[in-house]
This record gives C-alpha cells, structure tokens and sequence, in this order.
C-alpha cells in the first residue's frame, strides 16, 4: 500500500504528454463517494481519500477472497493506494472511534468499467480482447475498453454492449474500477500482473490480470461481406514483421513453400501490410510467385480474405491472431518465441534442435527499437537460428496435416535452388 497526506498524481506520467503514454491515467480523486468523508475506486489500484473532520480513522482493506488483511492504519486524512493495479476483489472497511462507520466490498454489476488495452497492435490485441469479454460476463458490468483505432470497426458491432474508445476518448472521472492490460517487461515486484507473462502466455496475462478463467477463446471480428475475392482456391501468408527475430530466417524457405503449393493447385495469396520492411541494411521482400495483396487496407478486408482462404501460414504476427479469429487451420513459424506463447494450433513449427524460446527468458528484455534483436547469438554465425533451422520440410509435413489438403503429385519435385555467398576477404 502506498499512504501519501493528499491525492495526488503520479509526477512522472504528468510530465509525460498524454498521447505518448501507453495508458490514460485515472481521476486525480478517486470517484466514488457514498460517505461525505470518503472518497474511493478501484482506478489503479484500490483508492482511498479521506477528508479530515476532527477524529482519527482507522483504515483496513482485506482481500475478499483469501481473507488476508492487505492493509490497515490510522490517519487523519489523507490518500491511501493499493500497489496492486490487477484485478483483486477487495472490501474496504472504515472506523471510528471503535466503531465501522463504512463498508465497501468491491462489485462492479452495472457499474462502469474500463479496460485499457495497451499499444494498440493487431495481435495484441485481438489475444486480450476475449478476457475483457470474459470480466464483463462474470461482474455484469457496464464495460468500456479502450483500444487502437483501426481496431474498432474489427470489433465493435460484434459486441454491442461494449463501449469501444480510443485512449484519447477516455473520460477518466466517469469510472468505478480500471485495469491495465500489457506486457509489463519489467514488473520484476508484479504490480499490475499476478504472473510474469513469459510463464503464461501473451494473451493469457489478460486473463491473470482480470481475474477471469484464462483458458483462451479466439474473439469475434467483423469481415468485409461478399464471397471469396477470388474464385480459385486459395492460401493466405504473411511474411513480414517488426523485428528480424520474428522473420521465417531460412532463405530457401519461403520459395520453397510457394512451389509446393502452387503444384497442389493453390493460389498464394500475400496479405502482408508491406511488400518490403526491414531496417539498415537488411531488408525482406514477399516471397516471389504469390498474389501480392499488400498495402494499407482495412483490416476488415484482410478478415475476409482469411475467412474464405483454405488456410494460413505466417509468423508469430498480428495476422496469424487474426486468422485464428477466423477459425482458420494455421501454420505458425516461429523460434523465437515458446508455444506456448501464442494461441494452439495443430499446425505449430519449431526446431528444438535450435536456440529458441527467447522472447520468453525473463533473462532477456525485449528490445523493441532494436530491429536485429537475437540476445543470445547476436554477431556470431548464430544468430537468427531459431527460424533460419526450421526447414520446408518440416513446414510442408505441418500443411500436410491439414484435413482437406491434397498434396502434389508424387513425381513433384521442389525446383532447384542455388544460394550464392560472396567470398569476402579482409
């Protein structure tokens, strides 16, 4: 708990521009006031102002489920804080003279609520939104959730009794309880996380953090209507990605996948935002031979181009989450991160037999502005194994699992690839 003489604001985040901050900060005062001396919410954390009059009051806030008394103290007046930011069912008890002169036990039923999800990313987001569904369910609230803008059209008319807002819309001073969804790289004390998210998965922490069944449920997104954009049948990729760890590494991989499945009769389609994307001096392109479906799109198109493929394969992206959204069967490539980091699928590829895993080692810290993040490997010849060793093979054996899918004949053979290295000398 964190005691302080008068409600106050945090002074980082109020030299900070509002914009610029992963999430909008509460009401200055808490917002609730059903005694003329206390003022309370559940805004960041438990929140309780006390106002003066004359007598000490005696403060205890226990935690309704295991009992535990979390906080107790004397005070005048004042603001008391709790550290905990995640969803803790707690009562507040007041007392004067001997006597309780206020109860509060937290109940959000048709009170208003906000869920702030942070960043605003495609997968991100689409992993937590299910679990702020989930909250809303299980306490009958009236849920506002606050998320990127391009994201809203995705979701809103799906779920009509949300209120979906951009942080920049949030009217702090209208909220009973606010929780913060994100992945908190360092919350070493587990303030706004019961969990390290590394240990539960992406999308998972969003349920630790609500206090909801964290088994995960892809959620509901809207598609552009119409039928199949094209008539043949048809697979959707996505190859790109904000940092090169992320990236199928192999060279061969990507061309290789392509002729096996135009020999099987599919077309490729490439729904990637960017034909290419990289950084300094490295810099990917979309694999040769696919329908390139690149560019600033709506993100209801690309749902209905996933909702009549035969099935996807892409990284650990935005567009994969989005294609689970879309019930789709999906080939997910990555190394750098654990599988259990992401949704399920069938269809998952890894190499054990390389380093991989990394993104979910609490030893390393993501580096976000650091396009060439591998932290174990980095300048060695090892660097980027993770995918670079996951093979066409392994990810053709994984499409041949897909029920339905009928591979190329038996007398296919994949076309002769030669990798040129430039002989450097010093």
């Amino acid at each position: 708990m964190k005691l302080t003489d008068t409600p106050q604001k945090e002074p980082v985040q109020e030299q900070i521009p509002a914009e610029k901050l992963a999430y909008a900060i509460p009401a200055s005062s808490p917002t609730q006031n059903s005694d003329p001396n206390i003022q309370f919410d559940f805004n960041e954390g438990c929140r309780i102002a006390i106002v003066p009059n004359g007598k000490p009051w005696h403060i205890r806030i226990i935690d309704s489920d295991t009992k535990n008394v979390i906080f107790e103290n004397d005070l005048e007046g004042g603001m008391i804080q709790s550290t905990k930011r995640y969803y803790v069912p707690l009562q507040i008890e007041a007392f004067q003279e001997g006597k309780l002169k206020f109860i509060h036990t937290f109940s959000a039923k048709d009170r208003n609520v906000l869920i702030q999800l942070a960043a605003g990313t495609l997968g991100d987001s689409l992993g937590w939104l299910p679990y702020a569904v989930k909250f809303k369910e299980k306490h009958q609230c009236k849920l506002t959730i606050a998320i990127g803008a391009p994201l809203i059209p995705l979701v809103k008319s799906q779920y009509p009794d949300i209120e979906f807002i951009t942080k920049m819309e949030i009217k702090p001073e209208k909220y009973y309880a606010t929780y913060y969804i994100g992945l908190f790289f360092d919350d070493k004390d587990l303030l706004y996380q019961p969990y390290d998210f590394r240990y539960v998965g992406l999308h998972r922490t969003a349920g630790y953090i609500l206090g909801v069944n964290p088994d995960e449920v892809p959620p509901k997104v809207t598609a552009d209507p119409g039928g199949p954009p094209i008539s043949r049948k048809y697979v959707c990729i996505a190859t790109q990605s904000t940092t090169q760890a992320k990236y199928w590494n192999n060279p061969l991989g990507w061309r290789q996948i392509i002729h096996y499945l135009t020999a099987a009769g599919y077309e490729v389609v490439c729904i990637d935002q960017a034909a290419i994307r990289g950084a300094g001096l490295i810099w990917n392109l979309i694999p040769h031979g696919v329908r390139d479906e690149t560019g600033d799109r709506p993100l209801s198109e690309r749902a209905r181009w996933l909702k009549h493929c035969e099935f996807f394969i892409g990284l650990s992206s935005g567009l994969a989450w989005l294609a689970w959204a879309m019930n789709k069967p999906i080939v997910l490539i990555s190394g750098f991160t654990h599988p259990t980091n992401e949704f399920f699928t069938p269809y998952r590829v890894i190499n054990t037999h390389a380093c991989n895993s990394c993104w979910n080692d609490p030893a390393h810290k993501f580096a976000h502005d650091d396009a060439m993040w591998c932290p174990r490997h980095v300048g060695t010849p090892r660097q980027f194994e993770c995918t670079r060793l996951i093979t066409g093979e392994q990810v053709m054996a994984a499409i041949n699992r897909i029920p339905g899918f009928t591979p190329p004949p038996p007398s296919w053979q994949p076309r002769e690839t030669t990798i040129a290295i430039a002989d450097v000398k010093r």
